[in-house]
């Protein structure tokens, strides 16, 4: 019976973490589709089609009934009364004032992002993209300047070591072939990047005062994305009507993939592992969005790039390990639970996501599917 225990056991973990690797393969494989649909239509029409076929699926999900809602409930309930479920909507589908009020500051800085990736990725390879965005995970700590236990205020030196490893990796990746003038879509990508961070950090800041549920907030980002994107995209939508299959194809996968799918995997995934196990497999992203652009999508990293690939990724890990030992000492009870975790960073569909993209107070690896 005990071994019998034990192989359920294993079995449950390499399934979390199956899950988890897969959430981390499509958030970066999502660069190559976003750059393969703005190849055909207009970025603000993908960035619409995107957010309205996402919010179509998160109002869907909302109404699915309490059985498929549950995949989504918190795993920790919060602790202090003004967050008491009973008093913010409790068991109610139906989004809270305060949730309609984040969803939608939320959905205006989420919407930021979209706008800054998709036009980058758009102007560069889908590699570099998925790579430079990975900038987010060492950003992140440095703009959120609460403080935390025991008076702690800011990441320790070593952390700011990382991070000039991946200014160096950003460098690398955009010289090509050597020194050059950088590319509108890496420059893009780098302010996405700052952008990303800093909607991470205000999603820490709302989500540590208020009870937020992942899915009402997420949907809630989504109809406000639609709606930012409708009037921009108006004058386009009849080239809807001429997209192809394999264009329909993608901007589906954006939606309903990298981001629905992508989100409720990732939620379900989160409440069944470690906070470091969970950081390190969804932070195998970069990985992925350069794999998929080399081998799908017939890019080519050149030495100086392939060097700052390698640097990015060693960068960022080297800061999330720094940045996760850090709150450990301080005594941050956060790093017991995923960055991901309901009712901390809530990874919005239409990234991250998250991912996006997004985590307890300060996420160490937020969200950053395209």
């Amino acid at each position: 019976m005990i071994v019998l225990v034990q192989r359920e056991g294993v079995f449950q973990a390499h399934r979390t973490d199956g899950v988890l690797l897969l959430v981390a393969l499509v958030w970066g494989s999502s660069y190559l589709a976003a750059k393969s649909a703005t190849d055909a239509l207009p970025v603000v029409l993908v960035l619409f089609a995107r957010y309205a076929l996402s919010a179509l699926a998160c109002l869907v999900f909302l109404a699915a009934g309490p059985a498929v809602r549950r995949a989504a409930r918190p795993a920790v309930r919060p602790t202090c009364r003004s967050a008491s479920p009973s008093r913010d909507g409790g068991g109610s589908r139906r989004p809270t004032a305060t949730e309609v009020r984040c969803g939608a500051v939320l959905g205006v800085t989420q919407a930021a992002v979209l706008v800054l990736e998709t036009y980058g990725v758009a102007h560069t390879s889908a590699a570099n993209a998925g790579l430079i965005i990975s900038l987010t995970i060492v950003l992140t700590p440095v703009l959120d300047r609460r403080p935390g236990p025991g008076g702690r205020r800011g990441p320790p030196p070593a952390f700011f070591a990382a991070a000039g490893v991946c200014v160096l990796a950003v460098a690398l990746l955009m010289s090509g072939t050597g020194i050059q003038a950088p590319r509108v879509g890496d420059l893009l990508m780098v302010a996405a990047a700052v952008v990303r961070a800093a909607h991470v950090a205000l999603v820490g800041w709302l989500t540590a005062r208020h009870a937020l549920r992942p899915a009402q907030l997420t949907a809630g980002q989504t109809v406000v994305g639609s709606v930012l994107f409708l009037v921009p995209a108006a004058g386009a939508l009849p080239t809807l009507a001429h997209a192809g299959a394999a264009t329909w194809g993608q901007l589906l996968y954006l939606a309903l993939f990298c981001s629905v799918f992508a989100f409720l995997a990732q939620t379900w995934a989160v409440q069944r592992t470690s906070a470091s196990r969970a950081s390190l497999l969804l932070g195998t992203e970069p990985v992925w969005a350069a794999a998929v652009g080399v081998g799908l999508g017939g890019e080519r990293l050149t030495p100086l790039a392939a060097l700052g690939a390698a640097l990015m990724v060693t960068g960022t890990y080297w800061g999330q390990s720094v940045e996760r030992a850090h709150r450990t000492v301080a005594g941050d009870p956060a790093t017991h639970r995923h960055p991901h975790a309901p009712n901390q960073e809530i990874p919005c569909p239409t990234t991250t996501t998250t991912s996006t993209t997004t985590t307890s107070t300060t996420p160490s690896t937020p969200p950053t599917g395209g």
